[in-house]
């Protein structure tokens, strides 16, 4: 026997053996962990509950997940609603638990059945969890009146009985008539075969695209090592240092290395911007901003 089963068979025994709480015990157990948080009361209360979390986990094997982990789920939303419960607003914590092992039981499901999200709104999840059940019993009271009812009518049927939109309704069948499929499968049987990750679409810019970035970079260099050129051989050092290096040097530093103050840097600097205006602007306007 597998190990999961036997721990899922002893697990349910030790709740099935567990105390059953009478109303007024319920009630000073609750008390005791929110007034005092009475760790051994939280314990007994739970204990006691269990046997219901664990029944609860069971209605949902169906959707394939490990019995194991459904009654962790359980026991997750049990322990939520032990920590959320208030015993004066008389209540059983049994009827108010019901809701939080049954949320914490379906967020996992929703969460562990496909890898692309599903059921992410309450009328999804309420699809979900119900369209199967739902179909299967319009299809059978339908068969029984003598009157089959086509695809169309089934869904609209179906989104008429749950209330959700019948857009939805064509959304879920599609996500449950089958599980996740690998985009590095073959397209074929054949193991060497195309894969279907191959046949989407590259959003990245294509060989043409590139070759010609390329070359007009290329064409600007070139206009811009000619601009370069022209310039006596101290503008062409201040052009350089100032908007051609990696980490620009300051007004100041030039002026000390060339023997100029700061702002006569400055206007050979003007200058020089303007010589290779001149000069860009008969070729292409756009490789001065680059200097702008």
């Amino acid at each position: 026997m597998p190990l999961d089963q036997t721990r899922d068979m002893t697990l349910s025994r030790r709740a099935m053996s567990a105390e059953l709480l009478d109303a007024e015990t319920e009630l000073d157990l609750a008390r005791a962990w929110r007034d005092r948080r009475d760790t051994e009361a939280l314990h007994r209360l739970v204990t006691a509950y269990m046997r219901l979390a664990i029944s609860m986990a069971s209605k949902y094997r169906r959707y394939g997940a490990p019995m194991n982990d459904l009654i962790q789920e359980a026991a997750l939303g049990l322990m939520k609603a032990a920590d959320k419960f208030d015993p004066d607003r008389g209540v059983r914590f049994s009827t108010y638990a019901v809701w939080w092992i049954k949320a914490s039981i379906q967020d996992h499901v929703l969460r562990n059945w496909s890898l692309v999200r599903t059921g992410s709104t309450s009328s999804q999840k309420a699809l979900f969890f119900n369209l199967r059940r739902v179909q299967a019993r319009l299809e059978r009271e339908a068969e029984a009146e003598g009157a089959p009812l086509d695809g169309h009518q089934l869904r609209q049927q179906i989104a008429t009985e749950i209330g959700v939109p019948l857009k939805d309704v064509e959304m879920m069948q599609g996500r449950l008539s089958g599980g996740d499929f690998s985009l590095n499968a073959t397209q074929s049987s054949d193991d060497e075969g195309r894969e279907w990750v191959e046949t989407l679409e590259d959003d990245g810019p294509c060989a043409a695209d590139l070759v010609e970035v390329d070359r007009d970079q290329e064409t600007l260099r070139g206009w811009l090592q000619a601009a370069l050129q022209d310039l006596p051989e101290r503008e062409r050092f201040i052009v350089i240092e100032r908007k051609l290096r990696d980490e620009p040097r300051t007004l100041e530093s030039l002026g000390v290395e060339l023997g100029l103050s700061k702002e006569r840097v400055r206007q050979l600097e003007a200058a020089a911007f303007a010589k290779m205006r001149k000069t860009l602007e008969g070729n292409s306007p756009e490789v001065y901003q680059l200097l702008a």
